[in-house]
Formats: C-alpha cells, sequence, structure tokens
C-alpha cells in the first residue's frame, strides 16, 4: 500500500531560498538568472516556469525526476553556499515557491517561481557593489555577471543593480549586500520614479566610467599625434 501524504493549501505561497548567477542577454535587453548546479544549462526569469533538464515532457517537478526548480527553507544555508570558490560571484536569491511542490526537510522542489529579492554580495576586491558587470563567461545568448565596485568596473560593460532590476522587471528588488560601501538597497520608490539608492549607485558608477574615459584620453594624449609614444 502506497503511504499518500496530505496535500499542503498554504494561504500564501512559501519562501525559499537559492543561490544563481545573474544573467544579461546578448542583446542587453533582458535579465534574469542561471543555476549553479543541474539546472545551470537552463537560464530563467524572475516569474518562470520550471522545465525537466532531461527533455521529459512530463511537468516539473515529477516524483520519479528531480526535475523543477530547488530552494532551501533556510537563508542560512542558502549563504552558505556562497562560501565556496567557484560559488563566489553568484547572488542570493529570495523566491516564492508558486504552483505545485514537493516539500523536503530542507527544502522545496517545484513548479513556478517569482524571485522577489536578489542580494549581491561584495567585488571581488572587497569593497561593496554598485554594479554588475561581464563576469567573462556565459551560456548561448545570456552574458553571466558578477558584482562589482565603482573601482573595479571599469571596461566591463556594467549595469547598475536597479537598471538589473528594471531589465528584470515583476517587481524584482536587487539589494548589495551588507558590509560594504554601496548602498544597502538599489530600487524603484512607490511612483515608480528612482530612489536615493538607486540614484547614488548610479552616479558611482557614472564616475567610475568617467574616471575610464579621463584615463584614456590622457593615454591618447601621451602618444601624440602621430600616434606613437615618446620613447
Amino acid at each position: 500500500m502506497r503511504l499518500r501524504l496530505p496535500a499542503e493549501r498554504p494561504t500564501e505561497p512559501p519562501t525559499g531560498y537559492k543561490i544563481a548567477h545573474p544573467v544579461l542577454s546578448q542583446d542587453g535587453t533582458r535579465a534574469g538568472f542561471t543555476g549553479v548546479s543541474l539546472g545551470g544549462a537552463l537560464p530563467y526569469g524572475v516569474l518562470d516556469d520550471a522545465s525537466c533538464v532531461y527533455g521529459f515532457r512530463h511537468r516539473p517537478p515529477a516524483r520519479r525526476c528531480d526535475c523543477g526548480f530547488h530552494c532551501v527553507h533556510d537563508r542560512a544555508a542558502a549563504e552558505a553556499l556562497l562560501c565556496t570558490a567557484e560559488h563566489r560571484a553568484a547572488v542570493l536569491l529570495e523566491v516564492s515557491v508558486l504552483g505545485a511542490y514537493i516539500r523536503f526537510e530542507r527544502g522545496f522542489r517545484y513548479a513556478r517561481q517569482r524571485v522577489r529579492t536578489a542580494t549581491a554580495g561584495p567585488c571581488g576586491c572587497g569593497a561593496g557593489a554598485v554594479a554588475l558587470a561581464d563576469a567573462g563567461w556565459g551560456r548561448p545568448g545570456w552574458r553571466v555577471l558578477a558584482p562589482v565596485c565603482a573601482g573595479c568596473v571599469r571596461g566591463r560593460a556594467p549595469v547598475s543593480l536597479a537598471g538589473f532590476a528594471r531589465l528584470a522587471g515583476h517587481g524584482l528588488r536587487v539589494i548589495a549586500g551588507v558590509g560594504g560601501t554601496a548602498p544597502a538597497t538599489a530600487g524603484l520608490t512607490a511612483g515608480g520614479e528612482p530612489g536615493v539608492p538607486e540614484l547614488v549607485a548610479e552616479a558611482a558608477l557614472l564616475q567610475a566610467r568617467l574616471d575610464w574615459f579621463q584615463s584614456q584620453l590622457a593615454r591618447l594624449g601621451e602618444r601624440g599625434p602621430g600616434g606613437t609614444g615618446q620613447g
């Protein structure tokens, strides 16, 4: 006789936590995330449905398959994954578990999700992040991004934290992790206008770009009109 567990009918979608890499489409018009494990080959949007990574036509989460979105119950458990070398540049996601799900001891496997908040860790140099920039790798049609500070953003095709949130849509909030020099949050006001933290982040990003352009102009000036250096 098969044991049938009682069906859950929560009044609100359960909350879960996971880590992922932020991604930007090749044409720069869309933003999303890609996982760090089995489903990493399939980037997903802020509001998206899971699909079977093995190509089967069943609907995730199938009980005899491990397809579907995955998350853990405990925020600290997800944050612990960011300590590993290969995940240092990933971001922490807070998600709403939507649709059918299977509950496990440590988390959920489920059919549909909404990413509510993405928390970006520090830049590789240790300073607080003000933007997300090209990490140097990606998926077909998508560039993976990594958190960067104002000093390290030069020449790396950055997008501000709030700019990434706008491209991703669906009310996503992007937060700079506590402990760095970046603003705590980067989002929009209730009226849809940029808030003070977003404007501060945008100003830092623009200043970094201006510094980079000035350094390039200085280098061109040192070469002289003939295009060669003084030797």
